[in-house]
């Protein structure tokens, strides 16, 4: 008996490759639902048994956090978000998270962009997502009118011998090289 509602291709591949990005849909739903708890919790606080694990590249353009934090997690990071934590933010506009966390008793702030984020769970119901790192995310976002104000301003003489920008990736401490 043939089932007229089978949607296997002919070719037997399931499931049957989709036309729509329902994966990139469900991916970007997912983190939306990450950054209103946040949100949440950066407005009203934690309650109850809940609590965040928030998992993160650290190598990623616009994250900040400590040299010795970068030092010791050179590619990926989870932090906790339970009881000592202050200033959580969640900022639309300029799409990072920072939050407030001490390290070996030393008060930090994190700034981390929404496409560093690779995974956030909430052990108190069993939630658990994990995201794809988006490294374009992770890029400063630019306006029409900063585009064209850049286009605009003429560099000087006297402002080129004034606003220079220095590397100092040269006296950073590496971390262990990548296997």
């Amino acid at each position: 008996m043939a089932d007229d509602h089978d949607n296997t291709p002919e070719n037997g591949a399931f499931p049957p490759e989709s036309q729509l990005p329902y994966e990139q849909w469900l991916e970007a739903a997912y983190r939306d639902v990450m950054l209103k708890a946040l949100d949440y919790v950066g407005r009203e606080g934690l309650s109850g048994e809940h609590h965040f694990y928030l998992t993160f590249r650290t190598d990623l353009p616009g994250v900040e956090i400590p040299s010795r934090l970068r030092a010791q997690y050179p590619h990926e990071m989870t932090i906790v978000l339970q009881h000592q934590f202050w200033d959580l933010n969640v900022n639309y506009d300029t799409r990072i998270v920072s939050v407030g966390l001490s390290f070996g008793g030393v008060g930090s702030i994190l700034v981390i962009p929404f496409g560093a984020f690779t995974g956030f769970a909430d052990p108190a119901i069993h939630l658990s997502m994990q995201f794809s790192a988006d490294e374009a995310a992770t890029l400063p976002q630019t306006t029409p009118e900063a585009e064209e104000n850049t286009e605009e301003a003429e560099p000087t003489a006297e402002s080129d011998a004034s606003s220079q920008v220095v590397s100092l990736d040269a006296f950073r401490k590496k971390g262990p090289s990548p296997a």
